[in-house]
């Protein structure tokens, strides 16, 4: 779903972005289920563990690269280049653990991040969408106070601030994965 999602997200256009919108969520709707399914039944395995978080960082990685295109939104390069960052470390720190036989599951500052980030991709997009309609309507725009011109001031500012904070919890979860699997990844003495 991915893959699509990021096709979709390819043309600026409302209805691609629509569309993106739709499948984002339905991705991770089926992703909670999915795991919450594997857990009631007892299907848990190894390669679940490995390859789910894999898939969730290819979506949200996805998402925010291709929000960087969508117009009104503010997004610096630098904040999505520490949210890649980050969970390229990490899943080199499972990489490294796995190789000893170890799988780390996410903990719960990776859930919450997660959540975070879902959160903010849910919002801005769907903002973006709302800036798409009032491009191609203009009439709309009379029922805005203060105007377009405002509105996308205020969206511009809304979503730099809220993409730094998503940043600086990614990195706090990351560090807190490091802190509590340390060991496991036979790095030495705990930090």
């Amino acid at each position: 779903m991915a893959l699509i999602f990021v096709g979709f997200m390819s043309f600026q256009h409302v209805a691609t972005y629509v569309a993106a919108y739709l499948l984002f969520i339905v991705a991770t709707i089926t992703d909670y289920y999915d795991g919450k399914i594997a857990r009631a039944r007892g299907l848990v395995t190894s390669f679940g563990k490995l390859l789910d978080p894999v898939a969730d960082k290819i979506l949200i990685v996805g998402a925010f690269v291709m929000l960087m295109d969508v117009p009104g939104l503010h997004i610096p390069g630098w904040a999505i280049v520490v949210i890649i960052a980050r969970e390229f470390f990490i899943t080199g720190a499972r990489s490294l653990a796995a190789s000893d036989g170890k799988v780390i599951g996410a903990n719960k500052w990776g859930k919450a991040k997660a959540v975070i980030q879902m959160i903010y991709v849910y919002t801005f997009l769907f903002l973006g969408i709302v800036t798409q309609v009032l491009d191609t309507h203009e009439a709309l725009g009379a029922w805005i106070p203060g105007g377009v011109a405002r509105y996308r001031e205020v969206l511009a500012a809304a979503s730099l601030w809220a993409i730094v904070c998503v940043a600086a919890y990614t990195v706090y979860s990351g560090i807190q994965f490091m802190r509590v699997n340390w060991q496991a990844m036979n790095l030495g003495k705990g930090v």
